[in-house]
Parts: C-alpha cells; structure tokens; sequence
C-alpha cells in the first residue's frame, strides 16, 4: 500500500484460453498484500473465483492510468489488442508469451516468480516504439469517416479474389507509383517482423524513428518496399473499379470504394514496452525465427 490505497497492476489475458488464465492466475497468487489488479470484465469472475483472496477491479478507460504496468498473458495477438488499450494512458505493457513466436513478449511461462519479484520491486526498463494512425475519407469529402491507430501495421487489401484493387502511392504530397496489387501495407518497426516479414518488407530494430510500405503481390517492374522517414505521410487513392478493406493490426477494418483515399502518418502516442533485461533485439530475432547462424558451410 502506498498512502493508504493500493499499488495497481492490470493483468491481461484472452478470457477464453485456459493456459493463459492459469499462467495468470498464478501471478495474481503470488503477489503479495497491498496490490489490486484490474482485469478485462470478461474474465474477472473466473479470477475472483480461482484467486477469492486478491483484490480485483475492472479494466475502464478511468482506471488504467492508474495501473503501473498491464502484465498481458498470451501470444503477440493478445500482446496487441492490451497495446492499443494502453496507448492512451501510457500505461507500460509487459507481455508473458504463451504463443508461438512472441517478438512482443518479453518473458516466458516457465518465468513468472522472476516476473512476480521485478514487477512488485518496479525493476525494469521502458522502451519507446513507434506507432501509425489511418484515416479513411470518401471520393470528394475533407473529414475522415473512419480513424485508427496501428501498432504493427495498416493494410489496403482487395476486396475481391478474382480482381486486384488499383492504388496510387504518393509520399509526403507527390506520387510514387500505382500499383494493380493485392494490397499494400504500411508497416511500423514492431511490425516488420509480422505481416511485413511475410509480404517480404525488410526486418527494422523496433527502436528505429521510420516505418515502411510494402506491396502485395503488385503486377509492376517496380514493387519494392520503401522505408520512410517517421514524419512522412502516406497516402492511397483507390483507383479503378475494385472495392478494397483496410484493417488495423488484424483487428479493426473499414471497407473502401473507388475514389476513396487513405492517409498514414505517425501517431501522437508511442507504445511503451516495459523489459525486464537489455537482450538485445538480434538475440531476439535469432531465437525466434531459428536462424542459422553457423550457416551451412558449419553443417555436416
């Protein structure tokens, strides 16, 4: 307790995944008297049930400022959805991972009493990263229809499987190129080791002030992804006569229609990752993707 009122740390988990409210569940045990956790309102009568001696209250938009950092059981899924809660507040997001990959994880399972001893001592760092708002307008209108923040990345896709949707590029205010494509993505750091890395975009340090744009599958000579400086501007016109979806992280979408434009920019809000070491980001991407760093001629 600290003036007679509690410490607060939000823990969040998926309310449907079994190992993750156990790996949960297991940390609120631990901690020990003077603390009060929020968790999502789904799953806060499972908690109270499995841990009747913690105290509990609800994760609102009033009571995460409060929390000093959201502990979040789950895979980078999870990760995100906490994150984008937290952007507001600038509440440290500290992620436990328990899927398969877990770039934004900091921690495994098998490592909550360490988690229990740094999160009650505050001992960790914190990192700033980067993240990017969209804005969707209608043909011929000055005022968006639709607005969101991304952690990972924003993507363009055709609507259709039979069609591609039809987009010009432009950067900062001057066109760079029209693509007949599957998609584009605008991509931040965090993110070029999700959809990015897939689509074939470059691997950025999460602490790099840039993001980038990465074509789907464009029918052109030039379809390479560009990375950009943090204050540019992206913007997409929807061209042609193929409909096309936006969506946020996987998560929050919007439809669009020929004549329609998208504009990207960096986001007034960075995440805050808390780290609990200074492992460098290469040991991470080494772990996590397996790579060979012996190489092939150290094989056999």
């Amino acid at each position: 307790m600290e003036n007679g009122l509690p410490r607060r740390i939000a823990v969040w988990t998926h309310a449907s995944r079994v190992p993750a409210l156990t790996a949960a569940c297991r940390f609120i045990e631990e901690l020990p008297p003077g603390f009060e956790c929020l968790v999502v309102p789904e799953a806060r009568v499972q908690f109270q049930r499995q841990v009747p001696q913690a105290r509990f209250a609800d994760i609102t938009d009033e009571s995460l400022p409060s929390a000093e950092v959201i502990v979040v059981f789950g895979g980078d899924g999870t990760i995100l959805r906490a994150a984008e809660r937290a952007l507001d507040s600038d509440t440290p997001v500290l992620g436990v991972n328990l899927g398969h990959v877990g770039f934004l994880a900091e921690l495994e399972v098998s490592q909550i009493p360490e988690l229990v001893s740094r999160v009650v001592a505050g001992d960790f760092v914190l990192e700033r990263r980067m993240t990017i708002v969209a804005e969707h307008f209608r043909a011929g209108e000055d005022m968006p229809v639709w607005r969101s923040v991304a952690i990972n990345e924003v993507s363009l896709e055709k609507a259709s499987r039979m069609r591609m949707v039809d987009c010009l590029v432009s950067i900062d205010g001057l066109p760079v190129s029209r693509w007949a494509c599957d998609g584009i993505l605008v991509s931040t750091p965090t993110g070029s080791t999700a959809y990015a890395f897939s689509a074939g975009g470059p691997v950025m340090w999460p602490q790099l002030e840039a993001f980038q744009v990465v074509p789907l599958s464009a029918h052109a000579l030039f379809a390479r992804s560009m990375v950009l400086a943090p204050n540019s501007k992206v913007r997409l016109d929807v061209l042609g006569d193929v409909d096309g979806f936006v969506c946020c992280d996987g998560a929050r979408s919007t439809d669009v229609s020929p004549g329609d434009r998208l504009t990207v920019q960096r986001s007034s809000h960075d995440l805050i990752v808390a780290r609990l070491s200074e492992q460098p980001f290469t040991s991470r991407l080494v772990k996590k993707f397996a790579l060979p760093i012996e190489g092939w001629r150290g094989q056999g």
